[in-house]
């Protein structure tokens, strides 16, 4: 017997991995228009939120066969759903869908997998940096210049910031080569290459390259001769350590499950709360625009309020028609106004004028 989810209009909005550090930050936001269904491996750590929202918590261990059953308006993926379980079960229901949590080959794998179940319903496979936010700045650059031939995204990652598990797990394929494209040539690449120092708002980051879906998307949905996405850290020694370690070859001789807690354990050192910073540079016939975007409430909240516009997207519930089949955030008809609305919820998104190659402000 396999999961079953039927579309119910007046439903709840279902999030798997909704009391997680992401997942109960986006149902908090969910809950102020929806009435919400959260479920996880241990439903009784989602029971004190659930209370809070009002909401109802029910186990849903993906990697567990007991069948799951619900009647839903939509899916938010709040987890990894590494068998696809949640993906075609709300296809297959006809239920919009967003996801937040893909790295790049399992977005790909997941555009296979919708396209041979014909979805009749939205499929937003929303997991470019911070749930979308990344790609729809990028959009709204793009739209501004009449195009994107190149997208460029620089991430300050705050190391005081809580992040959760799967976050870490997303991150943790620092020894695996990926595809981009470069001038519009498709190379292989490795992370934590091509390094270089942006300012990302106040702070000047030595940033390098790492696996993101956007840098898959945004060439096939933009029409980007090149796409690159950066990470630097907001403790400079930790990235130099990195760096360091990269240029041993610790992440390809150490990418096995033996040596996961040693690797994670470099890169998941969550504190108290931090600020997520990122900046998205877009240039096009010779024209650029820069922006960056800051959420002084972290990286986690950041990543909810985009897959809260993801929802809002798939729903009709943003001031545009709902879309057909898989999309990403970049596709959205409006992005200026899609990113408006980041504001509503505490994320500031600053504009820039045009800027040299370099990422250093022209002069006025």
């Amino acid at each position: 017997m396999s999961d079953e989810l039927l579309h119910d209009p007046s439903g709840p909005v279902l999030i798997t991995g909704g009391y997680g550090t992401v997942g109960a930050e986006i149902a908090r936001m969910a809950a102020v228009d929806y009435p919400t269904l959260l479920t996880g491996r241990s439903p009784e750590k989602g029971r004190e939120l659930a209370a809070e929202l009002g909401s109802e918590v029910r186990a849903w261990d993906l990697g567990d066969p007991t069948p799951f059953r619900a009647g839903v308006r939509a899916v938010v993926g709040a987890v990894n759903d590494p068998d696809d379980r949640v993906l075609r079960a709300a296809v297959t229901g006809g239920i919009p869908y967003v996801d937040i949590t893909r790295w790049t080959a399992r977005l790909q794998r997941a555009v296979t997998v919708a396209a041979l179940l014909r979805p009749t319903a939205p499929v937003l496979l929303s997991s470019a940096w911070m749930g979308g936010v990344s790609s729809l700045v990028a959009a709204k650059l793009a739209e501004e210049l009449g195009g994107a031939e190149r997208v460029e995204i620089a991430v300050r990652w705050d190391m005081a910031d809580r992040a959760g598990a799967d976050s870490v797990e997303f991150m943790d394929r620092l020894g695996i080569g990926f595809e981009v494209v470069d001038d519009g040539r498709r190379r292989l690449t490795a992370p934590l290459t091509d390094a270089r120092t942006v300012r990302v708002g106040d702070f000047p980051v030595r940033v390098a390259r790492i696996d993101t879906p956007e840098q898959f998307t945004l060439p096939l949905t933009l029409g980007t001769s090149t796409a690159a996405t950066r990470i630097g850290f907001s403790s400079a020694a930790a990235t130099r350590a990195l760096l360091a370690l990269r240029g041993t070859g610790f992440f390809r001789w150490a990418g096995g499950e033996r040596w996961a807690p040693a690797r994670r354990a470099l890169l998941h050192s969550p504190g108290d709360g931090g600020t997520a910073l990122l900046r998205v540079d877009v240039a096009h016939r010779g024209r650029s625009r820069s922006a960056t975007v800051t959420d002084p409430r972290g990286q986690g909240h950041l990543t909810a309020v985009g897959a809260l516009l993801g929802l809002r997207r798939v729903l009709g519930a943003d001031g545009s028609a709902a879309p057909e089949g898989v999309v990403f955030p970049e596709q959205h008809p409006e992005p200026g106004a899609a990113a408006a609305l980041l504001a509503a919820h505490g994320v500031r998104v600053d504009l820039a004028a045009e800027h040299d190659r370099a990422g250093v402000p022209a002069a006025a």
